[in-house]
């Protein structure tokens, strides 16, 4: 493994070119990285339209010249990606989620960790200013314990074939609705069971609407409700939480509550996937700072590996209750359900 320093230049090397990439390429940008990009399809257009970084061929060449590889690919390839990293002794952020189920994703983080590499998984929501704020504010004792919380996401649905798979994809609840499923396990704790339900108007294309709902019940008592929009192409990027407790609640809708931001149109070829762009600092600059300190040596991040393999415990739980039409229990290492 490559030692880092603080003082040293970051080497990133990013694998894939599409939607999510534009969000990390320039964020590693922005904190100083050298980035090179390896991808079947787009990477010199993706360098292009950033104006910086360098295209490198293949992926044995891209681990041979970095410390860090960035995983921006279809979820299905993640695990095969991150395992190659690990042998070569790189440290890995990997787009959420890490994998399509819990064993893989576990697997995943051993491999890593047996080989002495970092691995975050890319749980940006974290970092989004407001939900920043939430977690402070309910970690401070703001809404007393908490009881009752609502999280809510609506976006375009995604263009890409592979997102209507869901053994590709996972589905809207693996895909969109794991950031959710995250925070809500962050603010309330451990997840003792989900009982989850879809509704498709048009199942395994890009064109319909598509929408789940999950109820999740915490070990503490807690329950949290979390709903997802596949809408149709150009819908705006809406997100929005309510936090109930036992001296008071917090909610926020940005459509609603909005900040001063920037629209930033709907590309033709990843739709309004992501947020229009704020004027506060972009959360994945926020989300990549911390990671490229942890990978220089410095403290851990907000979000780790068993977070991210606990998220897909959830949402895989969350899946095989749509399947069963009845909620189904989380098994969580060392907690009792």
């Amino acid at each position: 493994m490559s030692a880092i320093s603080g003082t040293e230049t970051l080497r990133v090397g990013m694998v894939g070119a599409g939607g999510i990439a534009n969000a990390h390429l320039p964020a590693w940008l922005h904190v100083g990285a050298d980035v090179a990009v390896h991808s079947l399809h787009g990477a010199p257009e993706l360098v292009a339209r950033h104006g910086a970084g360098r295209v490198v061929g293949g992926l044995d060449e891209l681990l041979a010249a970095v410390d860090v590889v960035d995983v921006c690919t279809p979820t299905h390839t993640h695990p095969e990606i991150v395992f190659a990293a690990a042998a070569a002794g790189r440290h890995v952020l990997c787009e959420k989620p890490l994998a399509l189920d819990a064993a893989t994703a576990e697997a995943m983080a051993q491999a890593c960790a047996a080989a002495g590499v970092q691995l975050y998984p890319g749980h940006v929501v974290r970092y989004f200013p407001e939900y920043v704020a939430l977690q402070a504010a309910v970690a401070a004792g703001a809404i007393g314990t908490p009881a009752v919380l609502r999280f809510d996401r609506c976006g375009a649905r995604p263009q890409r074939g592979w997102f209507a798979d869901p053994h590709l994809s996972g589905g809207i609840i693996m895909d969109q609705m794991i950031h959710d499923l995250d925070f809500a396990r962050w603010l309330g704790g451990e997840v003792t069971s989900v009982h989850a339900r879809l509704s498709d108007s048009a199942p395994g294309t890009a064109t319909g609407v598509v929408s789940a709902h999950v109820v999740a019940r915490h070990l503490g008592g807690a329950i949290s409700t979390v709903t997802g929009t596949w809408a149709r192409p150009g819908t705006r990027f809406r997100y929005g939480f309510h936090a109930a407790g036992t001296d008071g609640m917090l909610s926020h809708d940005s459509a609603a509550d909005p900040s001063l931001r920037t629209d930033t149109g709907a590309p033709h070829e990843s739709g309004r996937l992501l947020p229009d762009v704020s004027l506060v600092e972009s959360p994945f600059i926020a989300e990549i700072r911390e990671f490229a300190a942890a990978f220089a040596g410095g403290p851990a991040p907000r979000v780790g590996a068993a977070d991210g393999v606990a998220a897909v415990r959830l949402a895989a739980a969350a899946n095989a209750s749509l399947a069963s039409g009845r909620p189904e229990p989380v098994e969580l290492a060392g907690v009792a359900a």
